[in-house]
């Protein structure tokens, strides 16, 4: 049995958890910063920084603690480096650092796309483990990447977003629609109240289907809302907008995941990433696919450490480590690639 300890601190969530053979969570804790940022309607980098260094310790004894693990039985001790925010990744980091190296423990540095990758490894997801070959849709706030994986480590990068990513445009047009911060949630309450056939109808979001690539882009469609609100008069409500701007970018993450997985003969798909929790994503992914879907539970999809923890693991039981000269690197890619 191997027994890790996972530390995420990318954004805005101070994150800890134990996680057995990288796939059994005994523990996931997760302290949570959305009250204090959704005054500015994002995160507030310094702010976020300095709230991970009033939590992190409290949050890692308590992750030991609810895991019911002491550091003697530690195998080794995973951390986000990359990508994120600089000095929030630094608190994570070089606590990671501090803690492995008093206790005398290997060190995991973790990508955190890989995390979201294999949040379909832990049992909470409540089915078997994934098979190879299989294709990875990560989106987020950040990220949205199409990624063939044949096994463990092994990426190829077929798509990544050209501008901004799908979590990014929720926040965004959930800014202009005035339905608050986190955007993702708060658009899809929005859509279940609205019909997206009513704006569609006078003036039809774009869908950026870029042709000859498996590339994402959302930045017309932001503006597409833009001009939607702008020019309504008044005449089309929040939620109508919402249901249609929700209708485009779940139709276009599908479509190209579907044509992918046909395209290189994958067994499963999996979806990872906070946007991963989207309701009608999760309803379309699993009506429109021609293999298996496998999609963790929300509380696997948005920022934690098992997911960490568990990418961690695979790594340690290749042989891998990281030095002490272990940096952060806020705009780390999926590579190996």
């Amino acid at each position: 049995m191997s027994l890790l300890l996972g530390i995420e601190t990318s954004c805005d969530e101070t994150a800890a958890a134990i996680v057995e053979n990288g796939v059994h969570i005994r523990s996931n804790v997760v302290a949570s910063q959305i009250e204090l940022h959704a005054q500015y309607g994002g995160v507030f980098p310094e702010m976020a920084s300095r709230e991970h260094v009033l939590k992190t310790v409290p949050v890692v004894e308590r992750a030991l603690a609810d895991g019911r693990a002491d550091w003697s039985d530690l195998d080794a001790i995973a951390v986000t480096y990359g990508p994120g925010l600089a000095g929030s990744l630094l608190v994570g980091v070089n606590t990671a650092k501090g803690l492995a190296l008093a206790r005398e423990l290997p060190l995991i540095g973790v990508n955190h796309l890989e995390g979201h990758i294999y949040a379909s490894w832990l049992d909470g997801t409540g089915e078997p483990a994934p098979e190879f070959p299989l294709l990875c849709l990560i989106v987020s706030g950040g990220h949205t990447e199409l990624v063939l994986m044949r096994g463990h480590g092994a990426y190829e990068l077929l798509g990544a977003t050209r501008d901004d990513a799908a979590g990014e445009a929720f926040d965004k047009v959930a800014r202009l629609l005035g339905l608050g911060y986190p955007g993702g949630p708060a658009i899809q309450k929005a859509a279940e109240q609205g019909d997206a056939r009513v704006p569609a109808s006078r003036q039809k979001l774009p869908r950026a289907w870029l042709e000859g690539s498996y590339d994402f882009s959302f930045s017309g469609l932001k503006t597409a809302v833009l001009r939607l609100v702008n020019g309504a008069e008044g005449r089309l409500s929040a939620p109508d907008i919402a249901a249609a701007f929700q209708e485009a970018v779940v139709d276009v993450l599908v479509e190209k995941t579907r044509l992918a997985a046909e395209q290189f003969g994958v067994r499963q798909v999996l979806i990872g990433g906070g946007v991963a929790a989207n309701k009608l994503l999760r309803e379309q992914m699993r009506a429109r696919l021609p293999v298996p879907v496998h999609i963790p539970p929300i509380a696997l999809c948005t920022d934690n450490a098992a997911v960490i923890a568990s990418a961690g693991f695979f790594h340690f039981a290749s042989g891998e480590r990281s030095g002490w000269d272990l940096d952060v690197v806020p705009g780390l890619r999926l590579v190996n690639l």
